[in-house]
């Protein structure tokens, strides 16, 4: 265990995390703080509890959601980040009065949380974990011309979807950011406070095997012996490039009759772009909507090897990432997700779509290979040049792995660098 402490540093610290889905990003940082000898605990709303952190002590705070019809529509959304601030304020008074009392918040300050917290305690150091910045140009928004919405006010609801940070800001003491693109986002007067560390990756675990075996609910096992293209996403959305992945399969699996495709990701939460309209799709979901579409297309038997697994434990992800002959990681300007750095771990030959959260992790031709987000034949052709390609293949996999080991690993690099912050800001 490494614990790089500063030379200031002279006790054991008192360090809360806020986060309503925690551990989420603090999965392994809290746990190593605890280990370091700090009194870790966690302010969360409803229960979630990891069996992993059960040692971590955990406060859970309720709140009651009931938005007020009348608002503005534009005013939804921070109306939302105060009711939970609200209730994260009046749960940190009970603890102020109990005699707790923080020297460290780490909080994320996504959903508003930690907006009041310095007015509890204002001797506490507090540092936030910056995820994005919303702009109404140039990032996500407008991004896709086919979900274009063309809303003359999308750049007005979207200024005030950064008001509950640029309060939070005006608190914080310090802040980090996983990547040089996601810091990016934020405005300048704020990006020099912003630390780039990320999470880390845990390459001891996303390795590769490529004797590892994948059973199907069918009963069916698969190996790295057959030609498996993976595709992975929390949601299967616009957002992930889910559409434009979908309509490259015909090909793909016409030229290839050994090709088989795994696809892992939810339809049944929200996502991170807008939900399907009811008025053009009913209730179909994203998954749905584009399997309907390329359907057409498919034989029975090219039906028969694409594979939706939903969503899947941990343990399950990284035995079909290791058996991947070809994976697809797509997404608009958004946050980098941790599937495609645990599938660079793992040796994937990955195909990365040529947008702005994949210039600092993606060198062409030799740790991925780009393709433009929109062309699905481009998309199709690079799936088929990997499968076929396999000497090629295991070395964009084998330089994507090392490159992950180099700037990514967790208990190495970043794990480290995190602890180092937490004790030194």
């Amino acid at each position: 265990m490494i614990c790089l402490r500063f030379e200031h540093r002279d006790r054991e610290m008192n360090i809360l995390f806020v986060h309503q889905n925690f551990p989420a990003q603090f999965k392994h940082l809290a746990p190593r703080l605890l280990e370091c000898g700090h009194d870790v605990r966690v302010l969360r709303f409803g229960a979630g509890r990891d069996k992993n952190l059960r040692s971590i002590k955990e406060y859970s705070c309720n709140f009651n959601n009931v938005k007020n019809t009348a608002s503005h529509p534009w005013v939804t959304d921070i109306e939302s980040k105060i009711i939970r601030a609200d209730a994260c304020y009046k749960y940190a008074k009970q603890l102020r009065e109990s005699g707790y009392s923080p020297d460290r918040i780490i909080a994320h300050p996504g959903w508003g949380e930690s907006l009041f917290l310095k007015e509890v305690w204002p001797n506490a150091r507090l540092g936030i974990y910056c995820e994005f910045y919303y702009s109404s140009s140039g990032l996500d928004l407008g991004f896709d011309p086919e979900f274009d919405t063309d809303a003359a006010d999308d750049a007005c609801r979207t200024k005030l979807l950064n008001v509950h940070l640029d309060l939070q800001f005006q608190n914080a003491d310090d802040a980090i950011s996983p990547t040089i693109w996601q810091a990016d986002t934020f405005p300048e007067h704020v990006r020099g406070r912003i630390s780039v560390l990320h999470e880390g990756i845990d390459t001891e675990i996303a390795c590769s095997d490529r004797s590892s075996q994948l059973t199907l609910r069918s009963g069916e096992t698969l190996s790295a012996e057959d030609e498996i293209i993976t595709f992975v996403a929390r949601n299967l959305e616009p957002y992930r490039g889910y559409h434009t992945f979908m309509r490259s399969i015909p090909k793909v699996l016409s030229k290839n009759t050994k090709a088989r495709v795994i696809i892992v990701g939810d339809d049944k939460e929200g996502g991170y772009g807008p939900k399907p309209s009811q008025l053009e799709h009913g209730d179909l979901s994203w998954k749905q909507i584009f399997l309907r579409e390329v359907e057409g297309s498919l034989t029975a038997d090219m039906r028969s090897r694409i594979h939706f697994v939903g969503r899947v434990p941990h343990a399950y992800l990284i035995k079909i990432l290791q058996i991947s002959g070809a994976h697809v990681y797509l997404t608009y300007p958004f946050v980098l997700s941790w599937s495609f750095l645990e599938a660079m771990s793992i040796g994937c030959p990955i195909v990365a779509s040529e947008t702005g959260p994949l210039a600092e992790v993606v060198q062409d031709g030799h740790n991925a290979i780009y393709t433009d987000f929109f062309d699905t034949d481009q998309l199709a052709d690079n799936i088929l040049g990997l499968l076929s390609d396999k000497k090629f293949a295991s070395a964009l996999g084998a330089a994507g792995r090392q490159f992950v080991i180099d700037n990514y690993d967790l208990q190495k690099k970043c794990l480290p660098n995190q602890v180092r912050w937490v004790e030194g800001f």
